[in-house]
């Protein structure tokens, strides 16, 4: 059973666990429809007994018990539309965390930004259509046998032409959505693509604009939409024409009982009251494939969701052991590591090791892949073989939020997000102290920096940390890095736009963060960098060549002048499969 449960998708377990509700909605809706019965039953008493009898107490009392089951089926229905939408954002509530997830773990597996942000537009696609009039169609369809009973009852003839009118359309219905279904996803996925680059260009304005290449993006996102518009243009029109022989068929229908209907009564078959109380059943028992099929474009694009959000791997994290604090070190045992859509490894066989107390910087000529190696080590990048441990623990035996709290990262595309100073440096954390912040901002030595901003830390920042300068936000994502007191500190390029005093802060915080029993790697080419670690890894054609304490290394490197060094014995890295030389 448990592993069952492990199995069911996201959207499913969603919708199992709003089982009960969606049952509660199923009892409404056999009220509503037994009550839809009404208008049937009143007119049949009406031509069959009031005007035959001519007592007006018999129409008033029966005008007054059709009132307030009208007034009763009215106020059911207006209930369960109500339930539908706030299932849906129950639904909601419990996709939308893993929505969130998948958009920032799926680009660390290569997933383009088109495939990322799907999940969260299903979730919103499911929800919109929960929250509509089209569920309440799938809720009445089961109860679409009572009316055609009713008209069989009757008379046979009048049941057979309604369930002959009402098969006609359900098999135009199959045949319609195995034509349109697969141009329908072509043209989510198209609409999809389009919203995506037109993000993308709003991101890249300023390259855009500066280059003079409008017109040219223009043109290709005009290409986007005419494949957009065409395949919405041939959903819409498959959904209008079924929607119209939907419509007339049912007026045809309903003229059509109402003929045979009195067709009967002149020969003495059924009633007055028979032939108008079948034309009000049959047309009540077609309602709900007419109602879904108006819905039918929001049913597809939330059957689509469903499908998608089942098919995602897991959304949200698997359970870990809480593992405690880290306290001793680093270690990189044999890690190679493959950027996600290239075929060849960047880093092959890194091994070393950082005990607690010691600063490494990674020094590499361009596109080596320091940065990868970075990445490695905050875990946003797996290993292919390999692995990255800390106090013996591989990465991926913590929880990702909680491995996070004793990890500080700045990136070399800082990324960072819409928000106050404080949030900023907080990570966004609600229960974050005021003390912790501006201590972070200190070790950083952008407190007085930010002091000096409009409103202080309570300044925003602008997506991407617009509003500041190039220095200032490295500034601010040192400080995000140092926040809470991380045991393992990774710097890409944290220097690149620092002046002077900014460079003397980023020593004081290496310095520090030393001082207290933590770990820094810095990802890093200018030599100014160097003064504040006591560890040197040379990183050559993907792989570390050189790696020991920081004197050592550079001597070996200026030795040969800067060129491929030949690894000297005390910093050389030995290479799985191969001698030390």
């Amino acid at each position: 059973m448990s592993r069952q449960r492990e199995n069911v998708g996201p959207a499913r377990a969603a919708l199992l666990a709003r089982r009960s509700d969606f049952m509660s909605v199923g009892v409404f809706s056999a009220a509503v429809n037994l009550l839809t019965l009404t208008g049937s039953f009143y007119m049949l008493e009406v031509y069959d007994r009031v005007l035959v009898s001519h007592k007006v107490e018999t129409l008033i009392v029966l005008s007054l018990v059709a009132l307030v089951a009208f007034a009763l089926q009215g106020g059911l229905d207006l209930l369960r539309a109500r339930m539908l939408s706030r299932i849906g954002a129950r639904i909601d509530v419990q996709l939308s965390p893993g929505a969130m997830t998948a958009a920032t773990v799926l680009p660390l597996k290569g997933a383009g930004a088109g495939e990322a942000l799907q999940p969260s537009r299903d979730v919103e696609q499911f929800r919109t259509f929960l929250s509509s009039a089209g569920p309440t169609a799938f809720f009445d369809m089961p109860f679409m046998p009572i009316f055609l009973i009713g008209c069989f009852l009757l008379h046979p003839w009048l049941g057979v032409l309604a369930a002959a009118g009402g098969a006609t359309i359900i098999a135009m219905t199959l045949v319609t959505e195995r034509l349109v279904g697969p141009r329908a996803r072509d043209a989510s996925q198209a609409a999809l693509l389009r919203q995506v680059y037109v993000d993308a260009g709003r991101r890249h304005a300023e390259v855009i604009a500066s280059m003079g290449m409008g017109p040219a993006v223009a043109q290709r996102w005009e290409r986007l939409a005419e494949e957009a518009r065409a395949g919405l243009l041939s959903v819409s029109d498959a959904q209008g024409d079924l929607g119209s022989f939907a419509r007339i068929l049912r007026i045809v229908l309903q003229s059509a009982i109402l003929g045979l209907g009195a067709y009967l009564a002149i020969e003495g078959q059924v009633s007055g009251g028979a032939m108008i109380a079948a034309s009000i059943m049959s047309s009540r028992a077609l309602a709900p494939i007419e109602q879904a099929i108006a819905h039918w474009r929001g049913f597809a694009a939330a059957r689509q969701a469903y499908q998608r959000l089942n098919a995602l791997p897991v959304l949200a994290e698997s359970r870990h052991v809480d593992l405690p604090a880290p306290a001793q070190g680093l270690s990189v045992e044999g890690a190679t590591l493959a950027v996600p859509g290239r075929a060849l490894p960047i880093i092959i066989d890194a091994n070393f090791e950082l005990k607690a107390g010691s600063a490494l910087a990674i020094i590499e000529p361009s596109g080596s892949g320091k940065s990868t190696l970075a990445r490695a080590l905050v875990g946003v990048l797996p290993p292919a073989r390999g692995s990255v441990r800390l106090d013996g623990a591989a990465l991926d035996q913590w929880d990702r939020a909680a491995l996070g709290r004793h990890l500080g990262y700045m990136p070399q595309d800082l990324q960072l997000l819409d928000g106050t100073v404080a949030e900023t440096i907080s990570r966004f954390d609600v229960d974050a102290k005021s003390e912790d912040v501006i201590a972070a901002a200190e070790a950083a030595g952008a407190h007085e920096l930010i002091v000096s901003l409009p409103q202080g830390y309570e300044t925003r920042i602008g997506e991407g940390g617009a509003v500041l300068s190039a220095g200032q936000r490295q500034r601010l994502g040192l400080a995000r890095a140092l926040y809470g007191s991380p045991f393992l500190v990774v710097l890409d390029e944290p220097n690149s736009n620092l002046d002077a005093p900014g460079e003397e802060a980023l020593a004081r915080a290496i310095t520090s963060i030393r001082a207290r029993g933590g770990l820094a790697v810095l990802v890093t080419h200018r030599p100014s960098a160097l003064q504040a670690v006591d560890k040197v890894a040379l990183v050559m054609e993907g792989r570390i060549k050189l790696f020991g304490p920081r004197d050592e290394v550079m001597r070996a490197i200026n030795e040969q002048g800067g060129a491929s060094p030949r690894p000297a014995r005390p910093v050389a890295v030995p290479q799985a499969g191969s001698a030390t030389p």
